[in-house]
């Protein structure tokens, strides 16, 4: 299979089908599957999902990071697309993303979602957040990244086996851009950021103070 498009999911029932609408038209005549990875929806969110031809798959276990390992111990394709669920991400944009992959070697891209960010997309509070956590991850690390929070990635599979994905919540989306800026070949690509659709779920102060105490604990854990 050419292409997996895994989408993690609580409660998107607003969006979910866009989504999945959205995904279906961007990638017509490919060899794909769409890999919806629900934790605990209390809506019609799966329901839906499956209604639109996604494989849904139960994950008991809550975490952001925690879905996203299940889709991939699930997933078939040989390159892996990510997706938020809430309308955010330009579903469009994956064969571009893919060709990019392709045509220049790269077996990561991650994407910046502040080159094109639509307004009232992002919380102010938020983009500070933001900064903060992106400057950590490049001064410690030694990444040059500047979206280091972004959830549209698109990867070869075969690298999961060469990185070290240790968090099980929010902080493994800056974690999977560490490692794979630090270990294979990487892109961070321009992308639109939209405004979502339904209930915002993140919280700025606490899922940012996670994500600031994950990259001190994994640096001076690599030091030791």
């Amino acid at each position: 299979m050419q292409l997996s498009v895994i989408i993690p999911t609580m409660n998107e029932e607003e969006s979910i089908g866009q989504v999945i609408d959205s995904v279906h038209q961007a990638l017509q005549g490919w060899d794909f599957e769409i890999l919806v990875v629900d934790t605990n929806s209390k809506d019609r969110t799966k329901e839906i999902a499956a209604e639109k031809g996604a494989v849904v798959i139960d994950e008991p276990r809550r975490g952001y990071g925690r879905a996203y390992k299940t889709g991939f111990e699930r997933s078939k394709g040989d390159v892996i697309a990510t997706l938020d669920a809430d309308c955010t991400y330009p579903a469009e944009e994956i064969p571009a993303l893919h060709r990019t992959l392709m045509d220049q070697g790269l077996e990561f891209i991650t994407t910046n979602r502040f080159a094109k960010l639509e307004e009232g997309a992002m919380t102010a509070k938020h983009r500070l957040g933001n900064f903060a956590l992106t400057f950590t991850s490049n001064l410690f690390f030694g990444v040059k990244i500047k979206d280091s929070q972004s959830g549209m990635w698109v990867f070869r599979r075969s690298i999961l086996d060469r990185l070290v994905l240790s968090d099980d919540g929010m902080p493994m989306s800056e974690e999977i851009k560490i490692e794979a800026f630090r270990k294979v070949k990487s892109l961070e690509v321009p992308i639109a950021y939209r405004r979502r659709v339904g209930e915002v779920k993140l919280s700025s102060w606490k899922d940012g103070w996670k994500n600031m105490k994950f990259l001190f604990k994994k640096r001076f854990r690599r030091q030791r």
